[in-house]
């Protein structure tokens, strides 16, 4: 970043000036969610579908920078940061890019897949000292924040043994394309958007509903797993997993998904404690979605929810071990407000955000285990070359 750059962003009165790097739903998304600030100019909108670097320049409110290539965002000297919000299988590379360009960064989860990948994004913030945040946004939501420090930073819960983890009925993992799409769109770079990923001919169904494919997304072990693994690792400070094992199958969809509709995994951690994961699609969209983490100690038992607004986190006793009384509070839904409102202040601050590299690194990983384990049918190991 140059002094004048770094002098912009020093000063809390001035506007951040930002790039957006994947403009689809969720991108655009986060820009909604940045204009709520009002602190933000956008300077530069990425996409390889031109109808959607269109609708991002109206989210931006006035005429921006509109390309195909990433590399022409972060060529932009007047650019602070950096929002990543491509299908993940471009996340690394992008942030890798972005980093070294001298941006701050905000990429979206999970940061990456494999371990080569987010070793690659460490080394780069560490060599660079940019700020990145990644949008596991459970660390920032309210109600994980207050559980935790009201019951588990205490030590009110005891010994915790296991952290139950679910995600159920998300309806990301039935979705459909929109009609009229056999055809790729004259204005959409089919070839840029595949990347690193197989070479295959155009299709609907994977560019629309990347959730679906393990290359692109990951399934919903890397896809929305990473939420409540990494809000399980937020709760109790847990950094690698010791081994994994994993079981499910696609028992439902015929659409050519090389995903499980249903999966269930077991992490076990040096820290004396197992984590367990279920997920399954079968009743999307008919049922509402749930999300979150209980944890069972000698305490009792603390249970915490991403979607449930009246009730966000529930505290029950074990009363041989803990004279705290049933308690309750509320939760704030799902939404990534908080966490980008403290990427922002550490964009200025130049202080750690919650979702911070390390952090990110160490739950993107777990969740590559949980993968490789119902992959290959066995038991994943945690490999010290992965160590940072």
């Amino acid at each position: 970043m140059t002094a004048a750059a770094a002098a912009r962003v020093s000063g809390a009165a001035d506007r951040l000036r930002v790039g957006v790097i994947g403009a689809g739903g969720r991108g655009q998304y986060l820009m909604r969610e940045l204009n709520k600030q009002g602190d933000v100019d956008y300077v530069a909108v990425c996409d390889v579908y031109d109808a959607r670097r269109e609708q991002a320049e109206k989210v931006a409110g006035k005429p921006v920078l509109k390309t195909g290539d990433h590399r022409r965002v972060l060529e932009q000297k007047e650019i602070d940061a950096v929002i990543v919000a491509t299908p993940d299988h471009w996340h690394a590379p992008i942030t890798v890019d972005a980093l070294r360009a001298g941006k701050d960064v905000y990429v979206e989860k999970p940061m990456v897949h494999t371990p080569e990948d987010g070793l690659a994004i460490v080394r780069a913030v560490r060599e660079t000292g940019r700020v990145l945040q990644v949008g596991t946004q459970g660390r920032a939501l309210a109600q994980f924040v207050e559980a935790k420090r009201k019951y588990v930073d205490t030590g009110i819960m005891g010994k915790i043994g296991m952290a139950r983890t679910w995600y159920m009925s998300n309806s990301g993992y039935v979705q459909e394309p929109p009609p009229g799409m056999e055809s790729k769109p004259a204005g959409l770079d089919w070839e840029r958007w595949l990347g690193r990923g197989p070479k295959v001919p155009w299709s609907p169904q994977i560019y629309f509903s990347p959730y679906k494919w393990l290359h692109y997304d990951g399934g919903m072990i890397m896809g929305i797993d990473i939420h409540v693994i990494d809000s399980a690792h937020h709760l109790l400070g847990l950094r690698n997993p010791v081994s994994a094992v994993a079981g499910g199958a696609t028992f439902y969809y015929e659409d050519g998904r090389d995903t499980p509709d249903v999966i269930s995994f077991i992490l076990a951690y040096p820290n004396k404690v197992t984590v367990t994961f279920h997920a399954e699609c079968l009743t999307a969209p008919g049922v509402r979605t749930s999300a979150g983490v209980e944890l069972r100690g000698t305490g009792g038992s603390l249970w915490t929810e991403r979607y449930v607004v009246d009730k966000g986190w529930d505290y029950t006793p074990n009363k041989k071990f803990s004279a705290e009384p049933k308690a309750q509070g509320p939760g704030t839904g799902a939404t990534a407000e908080p966490l980008l409102r403290n990427w922002l202040e550490c964009i200025r601050s130049r202080k750690m955000p919650v979702a911070n590299v390390e952090e990110a690194y160490f739950s993107s990983v777990a969740c590559y285990m949980a993968n490789r384990a119902y992959q290959t049918r066995s038991r994943v190991v945690w490999d010290p070359k992965w160590n940072i």
